[in-house]
């Protein structure tokens, strides 16, 4: 705790005057350009991978990046979807998958999920996914089988289907590789029809 306690500290005596009028802008002005869909794992940070600027980005991180699909109900993820496109307007949705995803790596490898309930109910909404997934693929080829059923996945909210229709959003899906810092598009293979 220590570490974020000096990590604000820094941030107010650094960080925020050198961008103190985007601060007072931000204040009024919410305006992000892309949502954003990672998973929550530490290592995988939305802003610094894309040298974004606060604000630019609406980002809704879950264990192994999924969106489940639409259904009537409470749920947060599909709450925040619909926001982040009905009322914010943004014009790019990324699904963003990564390199050693433990969810991922979790149903590849057959992981004991008993002691984790929770995580277990979770994971099963990949099960199309794993499905997909070549038997001799791994992790790797389920990360990317992962983050192409994710865009299907949100094709079924109705906010994402209305803007798609109307040409006011546009669906990306990325994998990043941690130890590369590369980002590979999936986006072409996503619109390519299915084999």
């Amino acid at each position: 705790m220590q570490d974020l306690t000096e990590g604000v500290a820094r941030f107010q005596r650094e960080a925020f005057p050198a961008k103190a009028k985007l601060f007072t802008r931000l204040a009024t002005h919410h305006t992000p350009h892309t949502l954003f869909i990672s998973c929550s794992d530490a290592r995988v940070v939305p802003e610094l991978i894309t040298s974004a600027e606060p604000g630019d980005l609406f980002v809704i991180r879950t264990a192994g990046n999924l969106v489940p699909a639409y259904a009537p109900g409470a749920d947060g993820v599909a709450a925040s979807i619909e926001y982040a496109v009905a009322a914010l307007g943004v014009k790019d949705i990324v699904v963003c998958g990564h390199s050693a995803c433990g969810a991922m790596t979790a149903l590849a490898e057959d992981h004991d999920l008993s002691g984790a309930p929770a995580v277990a109910d979770w994971l099963r909404l990949a099960a199309a996914s794993v499905a997909r997934t070549a038997a001799d693929g791994g992790v790797p080829a389920l990360v990317r089988q992962n983050v192409l059923a994710q865009l299907t996945n949100l094709t079924t909210h109705p906010s994402v289907a209305k803007a798609l229709a109307e040409g006011k959003v546009a669906l990306h899906g990325w994998v990043y590789d941690i130890p590369a810092g590369r980002v590979d598009d999936l986006t072409a293979a996503h619109a390519a029809p299915a084999a």
